[in-house]
C-alpha cells in the first residue's frame, strides 16, 4: 500500500511526498538521494504518514497536503489525545 509522508527538514521546513515504503524513502531523502529539495536540507525526520489505497489516491492526497498551510501540515503531524473514561464505581 501506498502512503503519505511528511518530512521536517533539517532548516526546519517541511517536505511532503509519497511511497510505497516510507522507511526506504526517508532513508534516502537522509542520503541526498531522495528528492532535489532536501537533498541539501538533511537530515530530515519523519513526522506523519497516512496509507492510502492506491498510487493515484497517494498522488491526490499528497496534492492537497501541498495545498495546506503550514500550521495545518504541523496539527496532521500532531497525534490526537484520546480521552479517558472516567471508572465509575
Amino acid at each position: 500500500m501506498p502512503f503519505v509522508y511528511i518530512v521536517r527538514c533539517a532548516d526546519d521546513t517541511l517536505y511532503t511526498g509519497w511511497a510505497k515504503d516510507v522507511d526506504r524513502r526517508v532513508a534516502a531523502h537522509n542520503c541526498g538521494r531522495g528528492a532535489r529539495y532536501t537533498s541539501t536540507r538533511g537530515p530530515v525526520t519523519l513526522i506523519y504518514k497516512e496509507e492510502v489505497a492506491t498510487i493515484g489516491d497517494a498522488l491526490r492526497r499528497e496534492l492537497v497536503i501541498k495545498g495546506y498551510p503550514r500550521a495545518k501540515k504541523l496539527a496532521l503531524a500532531v497525534p490526537v489525545k484520546k480521552k479517558r473514561k472516567k471508572k465509575t464505581g
